[in-house]
């Protein structure tokens, strides 16, 4: 079965190979043993894990508004309505903060993600307590440009 285009947004093979991602509750696992340094590696690796977003996809379309740090989200159009998404951050700490949200994401059906409590699902990482007030301030305005992706993605 071939996979389906949605317009505007380019099929995975189109961009790059993909890289499985953790699952968030494995991602949890380890996170909820180390301590506060550690935590703070585990987010750094976590974003040198993410699949590499081509510059050209790093425009202000694809940025997300309200983070201290550039933060960029670009998604592809999968198989079955799954959505992949591509993202990059010019601090690696955000850059793992938005690898983060994007394991409870990943290539799920864009209708799922759409209507999905992603922050909820982030919950149990206590991200708020975790990190400063500066780091974690475009959090929201990550979830809510995936979610507009995804609906977006979903009602195509």
């Amino acid at each position: 079965m071939g996979e389906t285009a949605t317009p505007g947004f380019p099929r995975d093979n189109e961009l790059t190979t993909r890289r499985p991602m953790r699952s968030l509750s494995d991602i949890h696992e380890e996170y909820d043993f180390l301590d506060a340094d550690d935590r703070y590696r585990l987010l750094i690796d976590l974003g040198r894990e993410l699949d590499p977003m081509p510059d050209a996809l790093k425009t202000d379309a694809t940025l997300v508004r309200g983070c201290s740090a550039s933060v960029w989200v670009y998604p592809t159009a999968g198989e079955a309505g799954k959505l992949h998404f591509l993202a990059d951050s010019n601090a690696a700490i955000t850059k793992g903060i938005i690898a983060l949200v994007l394991s409870a994401v990943q290539d799920r059906p864009a209708a799922e993600v759409a209507a999905m409590d992603i922050a909820g699902a982030l919950d149990p990482f206590d991200l708020k307590n975790q990190l400063s007030s500066n780091r974690t301030q475009g959090l929201p305005n990550m979830i809510a440009l995936i979610r507009e992706h995804a609906a977006r993605i979903a009602a195509a």
